[in-house]
């Protein structure tokens, strides 16, 4: 028979060891919010669980279970065969413990592959999160990266976390980029999927004295950032980036890549056009139309996202620095060089660039 195991239990297990996590839910629960780094091996599809569901609420459990019986009948072989896969200790979980979890556990047992089940499911994690997120306590102080749209804040970011630096990276977190173009090409995140990633990246954070982060809005395209944590961006060591127009012209399209989407760029900047003088919208539309897209961004820059940005930032709460530099290689060493200098340490890092 197979064990439960409580949340609290199976999040020390992860700590010390390699621990297979499967979600067992449908593919569309799944999307909508897992515990991270989980992987989906649902018993239902999305059309099958709404199958199940209606016979549920429309005719009785037991001709429910009937029916989600002989669906899942049928993919046993496949089931069992991707659960061999894993060459770790596993933990299956639904929604709150409940049936599904349940079958897959019992059947796993029944052929010799060993998992337990979380007990509560998903909704137990979920209070973890909300719980940790109402303490409101956040030990490390954050050093925010700042500057116009397009100074190459994201890709410092990057450069900081591969080369072994703490990094809370909100636009990875929310999948999306904080403009009104940040959604394209990518599946933006709700407030429970962030939120959940946000309370990984805590947990493995805790004990840093500093943590690199970037200047972002409160909002990111669907989620918004908790207080205690926008409060404490907001009082940082504020590193504001300056760099060549055509160094961040040439940052936006590497990043975006908009010939990949047009009509997505063009449909997104409807939205903002009105905020634009006439004249000056009618001529980035008429860029965006012919697929020019750097005369399109210079123009974005100096008539929409530079004058914003000098607005929504001319009061700082943390201290400022001015980093003035050609390109991203030459920020990054720099925001180094100052902190080298300033006696700033990161555990278990040694600053270099």
């Amino acid at each position: 028979m197979f064990q439960d195991i409580s949340l609290p239990e199976l999040l020390e297990k992860r700590n010390t060891q390699n621990h297979t996590l499967v979600d067992v839910r449908s593919p569309k629960e799944f999307e909508e919010g897992t515990i991270p780094g989980s992987i989906n091996i649902p018993i239902f599809n999305d059309e099958e669980r709404a199958e199940v569901g209606t016979l549920y609420k429309q005719v009785g459990p037991d001709e429910a279970k009937q029916r989600g019986l002989e669906i899942f009948s049928k993919k046993l072989p496949a089931f069992i065969s991707a659960f061999k896969k894993i060459d770790t200790p596993i933990t299956v979980f639904c929604w709150r413990g409940g049936m599904r979890s349940k079958t897959a556990a019992t059947v796993l047992e029944l052929m010799d592959i060993h998992a337990t089940r979380l007990s509560g499911g998903i909704r137990s994690y979920r209070h973890y999160v909300v719980d940790v997120l109402a303490m409101a306590e956040f030990k490390p102080e954050f050093l925010v990266l700042n500057g116009f749209t397009g100074t190459g804040k994201t890709a410092i970011l990057k450069k900081l976390a591969d080369n072994g630096y703490p990094v809370l990276d909100f636009e990875r977190m929310a999948k999306h980029r904080g403009s009104i173009f940040g959604h394209i090409g990518l599946n933006p995140s709700n407030q429970k999927r962030f939120e959940s990633l946000l309370v990984e990246k805590m947990k493995e954070m805790e004990d840093e004295s500093y943590i690199f982060v970037e200047g972002e809005s409160k909002r990111i395209g669907k989620v918004v950032i908790p207080d205690f944590i926008y409060e404490k961006k907001e009082r940082g060591l504020q590193f504001v980036i300056q760099m060549p127009v055509d160094e961040r012209v040439r940052n936006i399209l590497d990043d975006y890549q908009p010939w990949s989407n047009p009509e997505k760029f063009v449909e997104a900047f409807r939205i903002i056009q009105k905020r634009i003088h006439v004249p000056i919208a009618k001529e980035i539309d008429v860029f965006l139309q012919e697929q020019n897209f750097s005369e399109a961004t210079k123009l974005l820059l100096s008539h929409y996202y530079d004058p914003r940005y000098a607005y929504a930032t001319k009061d700082f709460k943390g201290e400022k620095v001015i980093i003035e530099a050609e390109n991203v290689e030459d920020a990054y060493g720099k925001i180094l060089s100052f902190l080298q200098a300033k006696g700033i340490e990161f555990q278990n890092q040694i600053i270099s660039h």
